[in-house]
């Protein structure tokens, strides 16, 4: 029979037990104890030897665990499997399948997921609009590697001001991720970069833990499923394909390849050196699916400011316009765009970048006229110059272009 475990926290008693799960595994957690039940099951003088501690912290560390530590007993979990060399054939495919021709950027970041568990990492999104991409799988994947270290979350969960499901996590996975308030972005981007956050449970009173999680967010929509503007350096987007066939049992073999692959991270060099927080380069970690969710996260009126420049540029054979704030408003007005000269400034100024002249110009005023075509009258204004080279470089190609404006 096996010997049952229980342990003194501060004034409470937990029992240790196993938690079985559909897959046939056992995930270890506390569960509170009365302390009359546990003299009616073992009697008076067994309380007297069960283990006790101050209270409760979080010490993450896969190759070095302790489970107490300076009289508190940690709440990290230790990781199931010990690691072993052998056969990753089948790991280094999917690990290729996921990452592409990042993959060594995708085993550092992994190897430091093992061996550096306080290192900030970058958002990874792994976005797809296909279907059986395996990208669920690469999360059932990494629950295996880490088990209770990681937990997932729905949009409502991680919306929610209770996070005490989570806030002691390595890894947050969001799966179907659909952000469309900016608070939420705002959110993420900030538990990713700092090193405290807020726990709360219900019933009980906020307190402040250290943090260590790194998000893992999946989606079929590659395009807006959050908001982010183009400066952001934080988020690491991969577009997955399809796998080229289906296989069965493809997560049991990823699956009993873990202590091999564990031993294969262990003894692996890393290919990055630590240059910024988040130990890659925003160059490092630039893709053509993060360049695509910036130009599609663009505002509306944003983009349509930009078509109907790049129109008047076709239509008058020019390669530059001018114009005014006000200008803009009009025009974007009778196109039934909601917008107002504040908005239409901070476009110019901080998300273009130009500057406006410092007195008051003669220059080409941009008009639309009664039956819906642009024109160009004379004026006089502190005007801003727009050159069609910069909107086809912030935007992409004209045809690109026209049919990012058509959906």
């Amino acid at each position: 029979m096996k010997k049952l475990s229980y342990i003194r926290v501060g004034t409470c008693y937990y029992k240790i037990v196993q938690l079985p799960t559909i897959t046939g595994s056992f995930n270890e957690t506390l569960v509170p104890w009365n302390i009359e039940t546990l003299r009616n099951d073992h009697g008076k003088a067994f309380i007297g030897t069960i283990k006790r501690y101050d209270g409760f912290a979080c010490l993450p560390s896969h190759t070095d665990f302790k489970q107490e530590f300076h009289g508190f007993y940690n709440t990290y979990s230790p990781l199931p499997h010990t690691p072993q060399a052998g056969k990753i054939e089948i790991s280094l495919r999917f690990m290729n399948h996921i990452f592409g021709s990042q993959v060594e950027l995708g085993l550092d970041y992994l190897q430091l997921l093992y061996l550096k568990p306080l290192q900030m990492l970058p958002i990874l999104c792994l976005v797809s609009k296909e279907r059986v991409t395996g990208k669920t799988t690469f999360l059932k994947w990494l629950k295996a590697i880490f088990e209770n270290n990681l937990t997932y979350l729905t949009n409502d969960n991680f919306s929610s001001q209770f996070n005490a499901d989570w806030a002691n996590k390595l890894l947050i996975c969001i799966d179907e991720v659909l952000f469309n308030k900016e608070e939420l972005t705002e959110r993420i981007k900030y538990l990713s970069t700092t090193d405290f956050n807020k726990l709360e449970a219900k019933g009980k009173d906020k307190r402040e833990v250290e943090f260590f999680g790194k998000f893992i967010l999946c989606s079929n929509n590659e395009d807006n499923f959050i908001k982010i503007d183009t400066e952001e350096t934080r988020f690491w987007v991969l577009k997955i394909p399809s796998l080229e066939k289906e296989e069965t049992h493809f997560l049991e073999d990823l699956k009993a390849e873990i202590p091999a692959f564990l031993y294969y991270l262990e003894h692996r060099k890393l290919t990055t050196t630590h240059r910024t927080r988040m130990w890659f380069t925003p160059e490092e970690v630039r893709t053509n699916a993060l360049a695509n969710l910036m130009q599609n996260n663009r505002n509306r009126v944003e983009k349509e400011l930009a078509s109907i420049l790049l129109s008047l540029m076709e239509t008058c054979e020019v390669d530059e316009v001018a114009i005014c704030p006000m200008d803009a408003l009009q025009v974007l007005n009778r196109t039934r765009i909601k917008t107002d000269l504040t908005q239409l400034r901070q476009i110019l100024k901080k998300d273009w970048k130009l500057t406006n002249q410092d007195n008051s110009l003669s220059y080409q005023k941009m008009i639309m006229w009664l039956e819906g075509g642009l024109g160009l009258i004379p004026a006089k204004g502190r005007y801003y110059t727009v050159t069609k080279s910069f909107l086809l470089q912030r935007f992409g190609e004209e045809q690109k272009f026209s049919e990012m404006m058509q959906n």
